[in-house]
């Protein structure tokens, strides 16, 4: 008998409900994973109030949680080509749409990312979303040497690991981020903006020594960043958006498009030393309706996990 946590109605995430869950063996091309950390994210909340209801469909009662990392339980009779290689005791990074907050999970084998050793499961859990997303923008954006990228809500999940990511792949960074995360982004290495009127002037300011800004990655998609962003970046070709807007469509700026083996190399990055991520709260999975509120209520920089 395993544990999950769930939602029968849309709402707040107070409608979250804790019971017991009867988990089947895992059938062809299936893994079964103990959960040893999971991640916890805005899209989460956001699943549970409804808000992704027209984009993505659900058949209630469902799990919410896309991310997590543990250990593999058991295997599927007839793993096909694409799950070569995982065996019970495995450690894995899992990632899907929905069904991640529960204690073992029965999930396809094509789900999973092999764990690299030295990087744990709180770190793992951490890297499909922030840090799949942000090393996906980056590629898209073909960041290297001689780069200098702005990166807007440069404290937040993504925008922390584009920090970090852009730097291991030998760019400058400038990133934005409110006054009370100034000395956050200093410390990951970057040259700290903060918003306001003035933000374009003070971006250029801090970009003067290294010529202008070459790129942005745009995690916040607000008017303001939208608007420093066309006013800084001559080549809108190389700005993304991770949260499109009405703002960013109108000025021609794209989606950020998720990079195929994005878990593996962001985890081996994390495996080096070249990524960390910072881990504000930590909350037992049957408190997974106060760790939304916290993520609900923008609870500052750093990731939430629930342990099971």
């Amino acid at each position: 008998m395993s544990t999950n946590v769930y939602f029968e109605q849309y709402g707040d995430p107070q409608v979250l409900k804790v019971g017991p869950e009867d988990l089947r063996e895992p059938a062809d091309g299936e893994v079964r994973v103990e959960f040893r950390a999971i991640g916890v994210n805005p899209m989460d909340w956001q699943l549970v109030a409804g808000q992704l209801s027209n984009a993505a469909p659900l058949e209630l009662p469902e799990v919410p949680g896309s991310e997590a990392a543990g250990i593999v339980t058991a295997v599927g009779p007839a793993l096909g080509p694409a799950s070569e290689g995982f065996t019970v005791g495995d450690e894995v990074i899992w990632n899907g749409f929905t069904g991640g907050y529960r204690l073992e999970a029965v999930v396809p084998a094509e789900q999973l990312t092999p764990l690299p050793a030295g990087v744990d499961f709180e770190q793992a859990a951490c890297i499909p979303v922030a840090g799949g997303t942000a090393y996906s923008a980056l590629k898209q954006l073909g960041v290297g040497e001689g780069d200098t990228v702005l990166i807007h809500a440069a404290a937040g999940g993504v925008g922390s690991a584009a920090v970090q990511i852009a730097q291991a792949f030998g760019a400058r960074v400038i990133g934005t981020a409110s006054e009370a995360h100034q000395d956050y982004l200093r410390e990951l290495g970057a040259e700290a903006v903060p918003y306001g009127p003035g933000l374009a002037d003070r971006v250029r300011a801090a970009a003067e020594e290294a010529g202008a800004v070459t790129a942005v990655l745009d995690a916040a998609g607000t008017e303001e960043s939208v608007a420093a962003t066309v006013e800084l970046l001559q080549d809108r070709s190389r700005a993304v958006v991770t949260v499109p807007s009405k703002s960013s469509q109108e000025a021609g700026i794209a989606a950020v498009q998720q990079e195929e083996g994005r878990i593996m190399d962001v985890a081996t990055l994390a495996a080096e030393g070249l990524i960390t991520f910072t881990i504000a709260h930590r909350l037992p999975l049957v408190e997974a309706a106060d760790a939304l509120e916290l993520s609900r209520s923008g609870h500052g920089h750093g990731k939430i996990v629930l342990l099971p």
